[in-house]
């Protein structure tokens, strides 16, 4: 590691040990690429305050729903190698999904959160999302809020089943599978990233502990409210059973922080041959800027990513992609610097990103973007 790289690992441990110090963390993971190296791979404070477990590098971390990263990456891998199309009709492979003017939904809507089935049913509980011929059959009777590519509202769970059940369609594999057999195990990280934990890993998870204040649930009857029933509605203590830990979810996952930047890390590298420098491009295309549908706020959305970074400068629009989770876990790359990292935590509290962005500033201020070279025209004369 060289001395940049060496400062900035400095800098984040120094970072991470006073946020645990403070109280405002219990256990931290922060992983940091540049240019397809390691350059930081930060650990502290405690995985499990009650046995006094501490963070290591191996440790796992609920990630709510910075999993979808990892499902948008499987999409764009399998579309990059003609195995996916983005405009593929789900219902031309699954035809029981096509009712009640389902039948022109594409994978396209579903990166991009336009596919009008933002909810689950009403009654939906953590064994139903065990069950997933049960999940995709609620999908199928489902009758869409708005006509598809009309309108944007956020797909908390729906996302991962659409789009895991067209995958299993096209290709026979599960996501999970795919995930594996395309992306993880060839980037050496497979037992690092997992939509469901299996239970040889359990012991490696974290324990989430709750904030001090609970977040504020959706107002009833409200469009998140709706879409989100309170029985799979994240909270620590949700975050905590095995049973949410091992159902095949792909909206959500639990990972390592240096899983989870290795993935995007993979992204940008045009030498791991996950995607190409054309589809990467159309990745962290914006795709769509406006109101929020389900969640009633602004938003602005990438071609299956959010295109935030979580420090003061945010993220720059077509270069930078990933995805924040329910408990403050993030995990985001950056086209132009080259910077993909992650932040695992165990501190449940969607509202406090606030070691996520101090971190992205110092890794900002160390890995900042290469300034296009200027055309010599000292020939043309």
């Amino acid at each position: 590691m060289g001395t940049a790289a060496g400062r900035l690992q400095a800098r984040l441990q120094d970072l991470a040990d006073a946020r645990v110090a403070a109280g405002a963390e219990v256990g931290l993971q922060i992983a940091v690429f540049h240019r397809g190296t390691l350059v930081a791979d930060v650990t502290a404070g405690l995985a499990d305050p009650a046995s006094g477990r501490r963070v290591d590098g191996d440790t796992l971390f609920f990630a709510a729903s910075t999993a979808k990263a990892i499902a948008s990456t499987v999409a764009h891998v399998l579309i990059d190698r003609g195995v996916l199309r983005d405009d593929d009709r789900l219902a031309d492979w699954w035809p029981d999904f096509g009712t009640h003017g389902k039948d022109a939904i594409t994978v396209r809507h579903v990166l991009t959160h336009t596919a009008g089935v933002p909810a689950v049913p009403a009654t939906t509980t953590v064994d139903d999302l065990h069950d997933w011929d049960h999940m995709t059959a609620a999908l199928e009777a489902a009758e869409p809020w708005w006509e598809p590519g009309t309108c944007f509202g956020y797909h908390a769970v729906t996302f991962g089943y659409l789009l895991g059940e067209h995958i299993r369609r096209r290709t026979g594999q599960t996501i999970a599978a795919a995930l594996r057999e395309h992306v993880t195990r060839p980037l050496g990280v497979a037992d690092d990233v997992h939509f469901a934990v299996p239970e040889h890993a359990l012991e490696r998870v974290a324990t989430q502990v709750p904030a001090a204040t609970p977040p504020p649930a959706p107002a009833p009857g409200s469009a998140a409210d709706r879409a989100l029933p309170a029985a799979i509605r994240p909270d620590a203590a949700y975050a905590n059973r095995r049973d949410v830990l091992t159902a095949p979810d792909p909206s959500s996952g639990t990972m390592t922080a240096r899983g989870a930047a290795t993935v995007l890390a993979a992204l940008l590298d045009a030498g791991c041959g996950l995607v190409s420098r054309h589809q990467l491009r159309h990745l962290a295309a914006i795709t769509f800027a406006g109101h929020d549908e389900v969640m009633d706020m602004d938003a602005t959305w990438a071609y299956g990513y959010a295109p935030v970074r979580p420090g003061h400068d945010g993220g720059r629009p077509g270069s930078t992609f990933g995805m924040v989770g329910l408990n403050g876990s993030v995990a985001y790359a950056d086209i132009e610097t080259g910077v993909a990292a992650a932040v695992m935590r165990n501190r449940f509290d969607p509202t406090d990103l606030t070691t996520a962005a101090a971190a992205d500033d110092l890794i900002a201020d160390a890995c900042r973007p290469v300034p296009p070279e200027r055309p010599d025209h000292r020939g043309d004369r």
